[in-house]
C-alpha cells in the first residue's frame, strides 16, 4: 500500500498504527508536545471481563474516564457479539462523564441518557448481570448526572457524529474506525474549553458495588 506523504508524517504507536503522539490530560485533551501528561492506555488489549471491570473502575476512581472508555472499548472489539451493547454502554458512560468534565454538559449528558439506554434492558442488562455488574444502578446513576449537567448547558462545542454509526460526540476517526466509541480526536483543540462543571472522581460510578 502506498502512503502519501501526510499519512508519512502523522505519528504512529508501535504497531505502525497512526495515533496522535501528543501527550494528554487525565480527562484525554491533547497537551503541547513535550508537556508532561497523563500515559495513555494501550489500544487492543484482550482483557477477562474482570480484568476490564477492575482496570476500568480503577481510571474512574482516579478521575481519568477518558482512559476507562478506552479499556470498555478494547473489550467492545475483542467481545463476542451478544456483549456488544453492554461494552458500548459502558463506554459511553465513561464518553459522557468526561465530556461532562470538561465542561460540555450538553454532549456529555446525551451521551450519559445514550449509554443508560444501552444498560436499561435487552442484551445489554442481561450480559452485565452475568458479570455483577449494577447495570440498575448505573442507569440511575447516568441519568441522573445527564440531568445536572444538562442543566449547565454547553461550555464546550464538540462535533456530533463526525463519521455515519458513530454514537460519540466528536468522533473524527476513519471509515474504517466506524464502530469505536472513542473520543481521542475530539475537536477540543479548535474551541474554548469551559470550566470544569463536573469533578470526574468524586462523580466516578460504582461498576461492581461488591467488587473493586
Amino acid at each position: 500500500m502506498n502512503r502519501t506523504a501526510r499519512d508519512r508524517g502523522r505519528d504512529r504507536d508501535e504497531e505502525g498504527r497512526a495515533r496522535s503522539a501528543r501527550p494528554r490530560d487525565g480527562l484525554g485533551r491533547p497537551l503541547p508536545y513535550g508537556a508532561e501528561g497523563v500515559p495513555r492506555q494501550p489500544e487492543g488489549v484482550v482483557r477477562t471481563p474482570d480484568e476490564t471491570l477492575r482496570e476500568a473502575q480503577r481510571l474512574l476512581d482516579a478521575g481519568m474516564p477518558f482512559h476507562a472508555h478506552e479499556v470498555f472499548e478494547d473489550a467492545w472489539k475483542s467481545g463476542p457479539g451478544s456483549e456488544r451493547d453492554l461494552w458500548q454502554g459502558l463506554a459511553q458512560l465513561a464518553v459522557g462523564l468526561t465530556h461532562a468534565a470538561r465542561g460540555n454538559t450538553a454532549g456529555g449528558a446525551r451521551l450519559l441518557r445514550r449509554g443508560a439506554a444501552r444498560l436499561a434492558g435487552g442484551p445489554g442488562s442481561a450480559a452485565a448481570a452475568a458479570y455483577g455488574i449494577d447495570a440498575v444502578g448505573l442507569v440511575a446513576w447516568a441519568r441522573e448526572l445527564a440531568d445536572r449537567a444538562g442543566e449547565g448547558g454547553a461550555a464546550e462545542t464538540a462535533a456530533e457524529g463526525a463519521v455515519e454509526g458513530a454514537d460519540t460526540a466528536g468522533v473524527t476517526r476513519p471509515a474504517a474506525a466506524v464502530d469505536s466509541v472513542a473520543v481521542d480526536r475530539v475537536a477540543v483543540e479548535r474551541v474554548p474549553v469551559g470550566p470544569v462543571v463536573v469533578d470526574a472522581a468524586a462523580e466516578a460510578p460504582r461498576l461492581r458495588p461488591d467488587r473493586p
